[in-house]
């Protein structure tokens, strides 16, 4: 079953690090999907931008409506995911708790499914 591995940062977080910090933390993250992927469990797995590019949209009445971000509100930014094949819950949260991330982040598990259970 695939589950997803959301990772959530404190906003702000990345500007905390030097260049260097930040390439190597990066090339952390990158080695584990590189494990993921010999183990035959990794579906997907993207790092996400800084939410200052990003956007919310919303329809009301028809109409969509756009709001850019940086989000004023937001505490927590979503800063990547891995998409993993999982035989059970327990083998998608260990996988989770050898994330690097979940070293300065939080990672959410949820398995995948229609929307409607």
């Amino acid at each position: 079953m695939p589950y997803m591995l959301l990772i959530h940062e404190p906003v702000g977080q990345r500007l905390t690090r030097s260049q260097a910090e930040g390439e190597a933390v990066y090339g952390r993250m990158l080695k584990f999907a590189d494990e993921l992927k010999s183990e035959g469990v990794l579906l997907g797995v993207e790092s996400l931008g800084s939410q200052d590019s990003a956007a919310r949209v919303r329809v009301s009445a028809g109409k969509a409506q756009v709001l850019d971000g940086p989000f004023a509100e937001a505490k927590e930014m979503v800063g990547g995911f891995f998409l993993v094949n999982c035989a059970t819950r327990e083998q998608a949260l260990a996988i989770a708790a050898r994330c690097p991330a979940a070293e300065w982040a939080t990672l959410e598990v949820r398995a995948t499914g229609p929307c409607f259970l």
